[in-house]
């Protein structure tokens, strides 16, 4: 009998990654492609699922979306991309499109909670619970792990949309999140990035004074949810996150907002391994979502 195997979908505002894996986190198969209106993205997603889908058992589709999104199972409207600033997007029922076409059972969630959950299973954070993912991207948002479990609430946390120190005097940018201005995602996200500078973050110099700014603003921010959360391990992802010098300034920031007030090794002696990029690299979002397939 050949092993089961699972499809995942992450979902993100600027491309879709389309995979199916087994139970195990290996990947079989991996597309990507632009995000584009709801209908033709969609079509591409089931055009990649179907061989699957007819020929060889697949037993379900895990989807990690961009949001803000309704993962309440027993909500009038789960499955919905809901209040996004993502033209064409709002109020898209995305599971109820992915199972007209394919028929197939499909559990839905964040993409960044779909990263943690790989990354807990898998990756920088396999064995370290609680942990922390954030990614800085597009947008900015955060999946916790509690014992091997997606933190939920009343909404999902938006952990991009906390309010962070943002001084005028430095940075007269008002910020470019249409509900709060200046909240975290709008100061540091990249469509922020775009906004103030004009071009994409991959395309600012590396010693450009901006990335002081950006340090600051994501500094302040893990400062807070090691102060609140109190994970084990902090991951950051997203496209930001891969300008090589981030890291070192983030870890020497969130230690000086903190100043001593947590006394931790993982602070005081071991901030380089307890802030850190995803041990899954760009597969961490697509792992994600094929691990909210794979039961139990």
């Amino acid at each position: 009998m050949e092993e089961p195997i699972y499809g995942g979908i992450e979902a993100g505002g600027t491309k879709f990654i389309c995979a199916v894996g087994n139970a195990d986190g290996r990947l079989i198969e991996k597309l990507r492609f632009p995000t584009e209106d709801p209908e033709k993205t969609i079509e591409k997603a089931v055009n990649f699922f179907r061989p699957f889908y007819l020929n060889n058992g697949l037993e379900r589709i895990g989807v990690g979306s961009f949001g803000p999104i309704d993962s309440d199972i027993n909500s009038g409207t789960y499955g919905n991309i809901t209040s996004t600033p993502k033209p064409g997007w709002q109020n898209v029922d995305l599971v109820g499109l992915l199972r007209s076409r394919l028929e197939v059972d499909i559990v839905f969630d964040t993409d960044v909670n779909a990263a943690a959950l790989s990354e807990s299973l898998w990756g920088a954070s396999r064995s370290l619970d609680p942990s922390l993912y954030i990614t800085v991207g597009t947008g900015i948002g955060g999946g916790y792990i509690r014992d091997g479990r997606i933190l939920k609430g009343m909404t999902n946390p938006e952990m991009g949309h906390i309010s962070i120190p943002h001084d005028r005097s430095k940075d007269p940018f008002i910020g470019a999140c249409s509900y709060h201005g200046d909240c975290f995602e709008g100061l540091a996200s990249g469509r922020s990035i775009q906004e103030r500078l004009g071009v994409p973050a991959e395309r600012v110099e590396q010693d450009h004074p901006f990335w002081e700014l950006e340090i600051d603003y994501i500094g302040h921010a893990i400062a807070n949810f090691v102060l609140t959360l109190s994970p084990k391990i902090i991951i950051l992802g997203g496209g930001v996150m891969k300008k090589g010098s981030l890291f070192v300034g983030i870890r020497i920031k969130v230690k000086k907002i903190l100043n001593q007030y947590v006394q931790t090794n993982e602070i005081i002696d071991n901030i380089d391994t307890y802030i850190v990029p995803p041990f899954l690299g760009d597969n961490s979002g697509v792992l994600g979502s094929i691990a909210l397939a794979i039961p139990g």
